[in-house]
């Protein structure tokens, strides 16, 4: 079983947001699937599953998305491997995606919190949404929404990014990195 996580905040003022484009994934990816709604207010998510598969979009917040996954990988007893974290990343240019296992937070407060509950050696799917040019403008620059440009771009990216977290399911990391990703 796989858990695929995709970061974000919850309510409609963080819909479209950079911070948001986990939730973007997970909304995209499970589109077309068929899943039943998993209610169990003590996964703080919004959970799906589809065949062995499970899709959160933790409702805690960002800074304490953490306490979603864990209550969530404790329930099911998932194997931190085949837990698969979406978010987005200042540090990579708009557009580009990369992969990693474990690793540091880099400030990520999401990051920082699923580190701290259930560890760091799970699969990281990082999404550039470039920099602010005033480095202490980050706050905002993150909770600000794609322009109409970027969102129009992000549809291939995402689409791009579904097709690199089908093959995590069942390829090495080393073999989705050669393949999907994007500079």
């Amino acid at each position: 079983m796989h858990l695929i996580v995709g970061l974000g905040n919850i309510g409609e003022k963080y819909q479209l947001t950079r911070h948001n484009v986990g939730f973007l994934v997970i909304d995209e990816m499970t589109k077309a699937l068929t899943t039943s709604n998993i209610n169990k207010s003590n996964f703080q998510s919004t959970l799906l599953k589809s065949g062995y598969n499970l899709f959160s979009k933790p409702t805690t917040y960002m800074n304490s998305s953490g306490q979603a996954v864990q209550a969530i990988k404790e329930y099911y007893k998932i194997d931190i491997e085949d837990i698969i974290v979406i978010h987005d990343d200042l540090d990579l240019p708009f557009g580009t995606v990369k992969f990693k296992v474990g690793g540091g937070h880099g400030g990520h407060n999401g990051l920082r919190s699923i580190d701290a509950h259930v560890g760091k050696e799970y699969i990281r799917v990082r999404i550039g949404i470039g920099k602010p040019a005033n480095k202490v403008d980050v706050s905002n620059y993150v909770l600000s929404n794609f322009s109409k440009e970027e969102l129009k771009q992000l549809e291939g990216i995402i689409s791009h990014t579904i097709k690199a977290i089908e093959a995590l399911k069942s390829e090495d990391i080393v073999e989705v990195k050669s393949k999907f990703t994007l500079k």
